[in-house]
């Protein structure tokens, strides 16, 4: 059978990988797995917001339909309008573009920006799906090294700009980190990417989940920002969308001009009920997303806690937020073996830092994907965490 050499050299999907870990484990019944591998709601949507789809799928003849490529006119306005209110700018609707996804949405805008040969700079630790499409596009990916904080560095994405180089790529809240980039942070990548040319994709896939009061950056202030500026966003986690497949690019007219041209030959259109559950989850659900974020920060305090409380056998938060803590573990062996013992050993689910980092890196880390275990879970996630410490593996304590 041949297979592309960019798409045989592709690694296998991250999330599909761990599952097959669980295969012929039995979890009794007093302690079930803990599964803390994947960041998406198991929990369908809010009854109301079901109840809109299902009158949708019913009474909406249009929702059966190919609708326009680059999405629904009513919810193209409420996202520029939503959005324009939150970053204290100026979004039109002709600069918003809906996706089947948020993974749509960053392969439509790298498809428009790098080829083969081409390099795109990704901050690690990564998002898997971004560094598996460069892959499969023949782009270089040209990682940025981890700093104290996970917070990436503009020196050292300054010094990795090539002739080759496309665009730069932040994430934030981080996935995998969790972490939050400063405003700062985020205004000086802008300023690099804009004084040499290059686009600067902001993933920001959980920006309903930052902790931070109002605007998490001040891109859209400039009346200029089009011309570097691509946001990326998922309506999976906030509404409970993950099945439908809907998330947004905020772009300017002429970049969605030539998205527009990947879209249509990848999908058409983007599913027409997710489209209009994401509508009317906007324009009703605000004060329902707001219990979401407050509970989601509450588990982020919970898993800083116990992470916290297991510090003398070694274990070290390192970056936490929205729906994630990246850990590093007090133990000899690789996190990717590691986290495979896990399953069978504590019952525990989770995926290992080397498939966030290049070259075997991430082997002293563990990323828990906390978003779906409640305090009391997180309780138990802690006490099975700090049981796999001794004679088992060879601990690491304190040397870290």
């Amino acid at each position: 059978m041949h297979v592309s050499p960019a798409m045989a050299a592709c690694e296998a999907p991250p999330v599909m990988e761990a599952r097959r870990w669980v295969e012929g484990v039995t979890f009794p019944a007093s302690r079930p797995l803990i599964n803390v591998s994947q960041a998406a709601p198991v929990e369908p949507p809010p009854v109301a917001l079901r109840e809109a789809m299902a009158q949708a799928v019913l009474e909406d003849d249009a929702a059966h339909l190919y609708g326009p490529v680059l999405g629904l006119p009513a919810l193209r306005e409420e996202v520029a309008a939503q959005f324009s209110a939150a970053y204290g700018g100026q979004i039109a609707p002709a600069q918003v573009a809906i996706t089947a996804g948020c993974n749509q949405a960053f392969a439509a805008a790298m498809a428009t920006l790098a080829g083969p040969g081409d390099e795109v700079l990704l901050p690690t630790p990564w998002y898997f799906n971004h560094k598996m499409w460069l892959d499969m596009a023949s782009v270089r990916t040209v990682p940025l090294p981890p700093s104290p904080g996970l917070i990436p560095r503009v020196e050292d994405a300054e010094v990795a700009i090539t002739a080759r180089t496309r665009a730069i790529v932040l994430v934030t809240p981080n996935n995998p980190a969790g972490v939050e980039y400063p405003a700062g942070v985020v205004a000086a990548f802008a300023e690099l990417a804009r004084a040499k040319g290059l686009a600067l994709i902001v993933d920001e896939t959980y920006r309903d989940f930052d902790s931070r009061p109002g605007a998490p950056h001040a891109l859209f202030e400039r009346d200029d920002w089009g011309e570097t500026v691509l946001q990326l966003y998922s309506f999976s986690k906030a509404y409970r969308l993950t099945g439908h497949r809907v998330g947004a690019m905020v772009a300017s007219q002429a970049r969605l001009a030539q998205v527009e041209k990947f879209l249509d030959t990848v999908a058409i259109c983007p599913p027409q009920i997710g489209q209009r559950a994401a509508l009317w989850g906007m324009r009703n659900l605000s004060q329902w997303l707001a219990g979401e974020r407050a509970e989601i920060l509450d588990r982020r305090a919970a898993i800083a806690e116990a992470i916290a409380a297991l510090a003398p056998l070694g274990w070290r938060l390192e970056g936490v937020g929205a729906y994630f803590a990246y850990v590093r573990h007090p133990f000899d062996a690789p996190s990717d073996a590691l986290a495979k013992r896990l399953v069978s050993e504590a019952g525990v689910l989770c995926l290992p830092g080397t498939m966030f980092m290049p070259d075997g890196g991430g082997r002293a880390h563990l990323r828990i994907a906390f978003a779906n275990v409640d305090r009391a879970g997180i309780g138990r996630l802690a006490e099975r965490l700090g049981a796999v410490t001794g004679p088992r593996l060879a601990s690491r304590a304190g040397s870290v």
